[in-house]
């Protein structure tokens, strides 16, 4: 029976070592606690009983967890790729079908193949927003583009609406209602390389392993939505005059294109600072600790333009495509309670032609942001003090300690003897 009870101890603990990383993060205590209470119950058949519910207690808490995020997973990813299912008649619509389901197949797929190197989630809630609304943003563009793609090459069926149409240089040979094309393969591989990389950087800084503090994760991702809807404001239906007009037109939009710029570049170094000094309040300029802070500083302001960018894209196409789709948040977006057909479809033309301005700023943002932080924690953090003897004792380049004087002959052959005896000491 001892040895029965010290093999069910031994795979239990393995068991238990193995699959409480896989439960939540609140109940992993209590996982633990159910397994060290066991040396309180009676040895033998008892004490047996006790661990064999404990290993099936803990492996069913890990398998409900994971289950439960699994189906929420697929569950949103099966209502995106249905709602982002191109037509087969459409223009490039093999293209577009690779698109959802690669992109699909990278948000199940990476996580798995970035844990063995970044580890898993981090346990903060910082981090679980972060990477549970990073994967709804991807999820929620997907549909967006998908109507907003091939709108600019459909054939409006509106008579009014074919000169705008015509004037764009799009071919006048097709028929009314028909597509003519959408995002060819290089543009489809270009947008699912882009979405690889926002995947990655989201595992990257909410994963255990880069040590990232919640913190920073904390005041980068709110620098960041700040930031994303002052952008949003600025370009609702992409960054050009005739689209972005209709929302504030003239000098209206003025303050918030000068605090657009401000927090660009300003917010990254507000994030940097700010990140750096709260993740460790202790006094001390040591390598170190300037080390560890400036780490936090660039990975916020990092941060900050990349939550900033993936924001405003998301409402951006987000709310073109709702107006093209539907009628009644047009006189809301466009600034005009009566707006007739013909100059909604100008707009929505307009802006489906300006999405990939987009695109530019997921790519331009975070380098901005990278670029900004490091500088901010470059310039404004406090030196680093090194720990020792300082050259010069600190006296601004003065002479330094005179040599000791040499000993005396005593001195010496004091020393030589010594020396001998340690020598003859066998080791």
């Amino acid at each position: 029976m001892g040895k029965l009870n010290r093999a069910a101890a031994a795979a239990g603990r393995g068991t238990v070592r193995g699959t409480v990383g896989l439960v939540a993060a609140g109940r992993r205590d209590w996982a633990e606690a159910v397994w060290a209470e066991a040396h309180e119950v009676p040895p033998g058949f008892p004490r047996l009983a006790w661990r064999a519910g404990a290993v099936w207690l803990v492996v069913r808490e890990a398998l409900t967890y994971r289950t439960g995020r699994a189906v929420l997973f697929v569950a949103a990813a099966t209502v995106a790729a249905w709602a982002a299912w191109p037509d087969s008649s459409a223009g490039h619509a093999a293209a577009d079908q690779f698109g959802v389901v690669a992109t699909v197949l990278l948000l199940a797929g990476l996580p798995l193949l970035t844990r063995r190197f970044f580890g898993p989630v981090g346990d903060s809630r910082a981090a679980r927003f972060l990477r549970v609304g990073g994967y709804a943003a991807i999820l929620a563009v997907m549909p967006a583009m998908d109507i907003i793609a091939p709108f600019p090459f459909t054939v409006p069926q509106r008579g009014p609406d074919l000169p705008v149409f015509y004037a764009s240089g799009n071919p006048s040979s097709d028929l009314p209602g028909k597509s003519s094309g959408g995002p060819p393969w290089p543009g489809e591989i270009f947008f699912l390389v882009l979405t690889a990389c926002y995947v990655v950087v989201i595992l990257w800084v909410t994963s255990r392993r880069p040590s990232v503090a919640p913190a920073t994760l904390a005041v980068g991702t709110g620098v960041g939505i700040v930031f994303g809807l002052v952008m949003y404001s600025v370009a609702p239906l992409g960054l050009s005059q005739h689209a972005t007009n209709p929302w504030l037109p003239g000098s209206q939009i003025d303050p918030l294109v000068v605090l657009a710029w401000i927090l660009l570049f300003g917010g990254p170094v507000a994030a940097a600072l700010l990140a750096a000094r709260r993740y460790c309040r202790k006094p001390g300029r040591s390598v170190k600790l300037a080390q560890a802070r400036i780490g936090q500083g660039i990975a916020a302001g990092f941060l900050a333009n990349v939550v900033g960018a993936l924001l405003v894209t998301v409402l951006g196409t987000g709310i073109i495509a709702l107006t093209i789709k539907v009628a009644w948040p047009r006189p809301w977006v466009y600034h005009a309670q009566h707006l007739s057909a013909a100059a909604a479809y100008r707009h929505e033309f307009t802006a489906s032609q300006n999405t990939g301005m987009y695109a530019v700023m997921c790519v331009v943002f975070p380098f901005v942001g990278l670029i900004m932080g490091a500088l901010g924690v470059g310039c404004f953090m406090p030196v680093p003090r090194q720990s020792g003897p300082q050259p010069g004792n600190g006296g601004g380049g003065g002479p330094g300690p005179e040599p000791a004087p040499d000993p005396p002959d005593g001195g010496r052959r004091a020393e030589a003897e010594a020396d001998a005896d340690r020598v003859l000491v066998p080791v």
